[in-house]
């Protein structure tokens, strides 16, 4: 339970990658027209509950319920598989009443956007390899960024305006049909090959100026 520097660090960067607040924006931005505004505060104070809770509770939990890490990954992938179908076909598949746009700022900001199963699994990861107040910390710092990114997304949408919003609507296209061909390429290879036996954790970092250079390290782990 000591504290660590480079533990932090290293739960940080794996958070911050799977969180992607950045990549997220045209989401928000999608979320918020429909809305009409999402209160940073209590975004980020339920997603900041959530992941604490996971991180001391979460694998607990749902070995008592029986559902598996992976089962638990794919329902949320299939979450966001369905968001980014409406995204391609500008189509709404579930029913948005103005009652309903009221919890958006909790369902689908705060969950699963951004505590989604991609955090949840990922925190189980680091758990078992790093001390649970280092995470909590990575935590807590990534939220602070969520925060401040939900903040200006009014400012963003202003500095953006119509071009910038036709511009973003065009990418919600774009990324929607990439997710939507990973999901497909995913599902293709369980059906071939069945569910993966292991995963990689670990951080990379790259950079370039006149010639590029990439490193990465990290640690495989079987089931």
């Amino acid at each position: 339970m000591a504290f660590d520097w480079t533990e932090l660090l290293k739960s940080g960067m794996v958070m911050f990658a799977v969180i992607d607040i950045v990549g997220s924006i045209p989401f928000l931005l999608d979320i918020k027209k429909k809305a009409g505004d999402i209160h940073a505060e209590r975004a980020s104070l339920v997603a900041l509950g959530i992941m604490l809770a996971f991180l001391f509770l979460g694998e607990g939990v749902i070995n008592f319920l029986g559902i598996d890490v992976n089962s638990f990954a794919v329902a949320g992938s299939i979450v966001m598989f369905f968001m980014a179908f409406e995204m391609i076909l500008g189509i709404t598949l579930f029913k948005q009443s103005p009652e309903s746009m009221k919890t958006a700022t909790i369902v689908p900001v705060a969950f699963p956007l951004i505590a989604g199963a991609g955090s949840m699994t990922s925190i189980i990861s680091l758990r078992a390899e790093y001390a649970a107040i280092n995470i909590a910390l990575a935590i807590l710092v990534n939220m602070a960024l969520v925060y401040f990114v939900l903040r200006l997304t009014g400012r963003i949408e202003r500095m953006l305006g119509e071009g910038g919003i036709e511009l973003v609507d065009a990418g919600h296209q774009f990324f929607g049909a990439a997710a939507s061909g990973l999901a497909t390429v995913i599902e293709r290879a369980v059906e071939e090959h069945g569910l993966p036996n292991g995963y990689v954790l670990g951080e990379e970092a790259s950079g370039a100026l006149v010639a590029g250079l990439r490193y990465g390290e990290g640690k495989l782990f079987t089931k």
